[in-house]
């Protein structure tokens, strides 16, 4: 048990750091070029992972790299890229809400994980706390970045499941799909945005943040949790995600919750907390099997 929380703790530095990168995005890197924006984040974290991790990619793994760089990192980092230019950092965060379903579908398709009622039940909190975050808003919504959003969590729910699927989540891992996901970006955004953006201080200090913090630490610790802990629970860790996005922009903009807002999070919370009892439970069964004595 102390293990598994241990884990959800590591985890859980991946969302918090994520729900911070809609914050720095909007408000401290240029606009109108996501393609580039992308490509500065993945690619200098990626070379960073590898030059501490000292390991190239063998066999399947030169391909593997590449769809897996496709579908966590370069498409989409570019798809979050646009979607933080196009909505409020609140807005934002809180669409990737929907993970632990999306993550759990695939995983039961992929991996023969079958949501437990637990699961679903967090699910259903968090998905409930998301539309009372979501309803608390009145500035106008763009749905270019709805849907870009919604891409985004559709491809890198998929491409984490293809993680845990093939059996290997790790710094050298890591550093492949940010590498293969950087370069994959370069030709489309010379073609389609031409020159690299003028970088002022407050963006490439913008750019080194979400380098270091919300792609190099963040993308490590979430493949060490789902390699350790089931998909769906990580989905459902991920809620901390819109809870740290919705707090920073009520900071930022010194407003207070509203009551619907409270709300909303105490239900993301409990979504979370219901994942954490279904991960105990699997890590108690698990110790049983492997050591024969039964948990109390």
């Amino acid at each position: 048990m102390e293990t598994t929380f241990r884990w959800w703790l590591v985890t859980a530095v991946a969302p918090v750091a994520w729900g911070t990168n809609y914050f720095v995005t909007h408000e401290y890197l240029p606009a109108g070029h996501p393609l580039y924006g992308a490509m500065f984040r993945a690619l200098p974290a990626g070379l960073l992972l590898l030059a501490i991790a000292r390991e190239l990619p063998r066999g399947v793994w030169w391909w593997r790299s590449v769809v897996l760089g496709v579908c966590n990192m370069g498409a989409f980092f570019a798809l979050i890229y646009l979607a933080s230019q196009l909505l409020p950092v609140s807005l934002a965060s809180t669409i990737m809400s929907a993970a632990p379903f999306t993550m759990a579908l695939f995983a039961w398709g992929l991996l023969a994980e079958r949501p437990t009622a637990l699961v679903l039940i967090g699910a259903s909190a968090g998905l409930a706390g998301v539309v009372l975050l979501l309803g608390a808003g009145s500035s106008a919504v763009d749905f270019r970045g709805v849907a870009a959003s919604a891409a985004a969590l559709t491809m890198s729910s998929f491409g984490y499941v293809l993680v845990k699927k093939w059996g290997r989540a790790s710094i050298a891992t890591t550093s492949w799909q940010l590498i293969a996901g950087g370069l994959v970006l370069i030709p489309f955004a010379v073609l389609i945005e031409g020159a690299p953006p003028h970088l002022d201080l407050p963006a490439v200090a913008g750019f080194t943040y979400v380098g270091l913090v919300a792609t190099a630490l963040a993308f490590t610790a979430w493949f060490a949790g789902l390699r350790r802990l089931p998909a769906a629970t990580v989905g459902l860790i991920g809620l901390l995600n819109p809870v740290t996005g919705v707090l920073l922009g009520v900071l930022w903009s010194g407003d207070n919750l509203t009551s619907r807002q409270v709300l909303g999070l105490v239900l993301v919370l409990s979504g979370i907390a219901i994942g954490q009892l279904r991960s105990i439970g699997v890590s108690k069964r698990f110790d049983y099997g492997r050591t024969g004595v039964r948990p109390d």
